[in-house]
């Protein structure tokens, strides 16, 4: 049975520093591996224990990197194992086959733009008029297709994010706040479209996913079988379907129980993990 496993990158398998959530005392805290430099500081980790893991599951499954990141941000990756033939960048909006964009895909996904949201600019509008210089650090506009901010959490109005959602989706987008980066992405640009469209061209017969964000929820409901750690905002709002399984785990703790369990159903489809 060929698989086709679809995972989310940061706080879902790669963490930061300040995400790495080590609870364990200094001694006992597992090996790191840095797949991420970042103006030539060191900047995402995987427990080596992890890199093994995903160094095996990229010779043995379609391993799809699917991520919110540019296609820019995404090249400073380096994972362990094979380089994936698939990879997808911006939400879905960018379909990497051997790193080039696919341009079949581009036009589909800018055809759906077109006909079923509000536009960019504006969102992007809407977005520097509503937000308050007090807390807003950044804006930032994503390979064109969507914007986000990165504020100052502690000093953001506990309603502004609601808020903004509400108008949001009333124009076909959709808000997610991660970390300190609060995004606005349209409602047809979804990891889970894109995932799709690669298990269609690999004739992939079943699909694993994992992920830790409300953008990574349509991305798990396209899957036959799905993860998701116990930090993030989809745990944080007890969000849940019969086919994910929620786990325990915080941290880079989660990213390591992900890969088992990625490996785990790769090997065994018929059986539960």
């Amino acid at each position: 049975m060929s698989t086709l496993v679809a995972s989310d990158l940061d706080r879902t398998l790669i963490y930061s520093a300040a995400a790495l959530d080590l609870a364990m005392p200094d001694a006992e805290a597992p090996r790191l591996l840095c797949v991420e430099v970042y103006e030539r500081k060191p900047l995402s980790y995987m427990t080596e224990t992890a890199a093994g893991l995903l160094a095996t599951l990229a010779d043995t499954t379609t391993f799809v990197p699917t991520t919110t990141r540019t296609r820019e941000q995404y090249g400073r990756i380096h994972l362990p194992g094979r380089a994936p033939r698939f990879a997808i960048c911006a939400n879905g909006g960018h379909l990497l086959v051997d790193g080039e964009s696919d341009r079949d895909w581009q036009r589909t996904v800018a055809a759906r733009l077109t006909a079923e949201c509000a536009t960019l600019d504006e969102v992007r509008a809407h977005l520097l008029h509503s937000a308050d210089p007090a807390w807003l650090l950044k804006e930032r506009v994503a390979e064109d297709l969507f914007a986000y901010l990165v504020v100052e959490r502690s000093l953001l109005p506990q309603t502004w994010v609601k808020e903004l959602a509400e108008w949001a989706d009333a124009r076909g987008w959709t808000v997610s706040l991660q970390g300190r980066k609060i995004y606005a992405v349209p409602k047809p640009l979804t990891k889970g479209a894109a995932v799709a469209e690669v298990a269609r061209r690999t004739g992939a017969a079943q699909t694993l996913a994992a992920g830790d964000s409300l953008l990574d929820a349509d991305l798990l409901l396209a899957a036959d079988r799905g993860w998701r750690p116990g930090h993030g905002e989809l745990a944080a709002s007890g969000w849940d379907a019969e086919h994910v399984t929620a786990l325990g785990e915080h941290g880079v703790a989660a990213g390591e129980e992900i890969l088992r369990a990625f490996t785990r159903a790769a090997a065994a489809p018929d059986r539960s993990c």
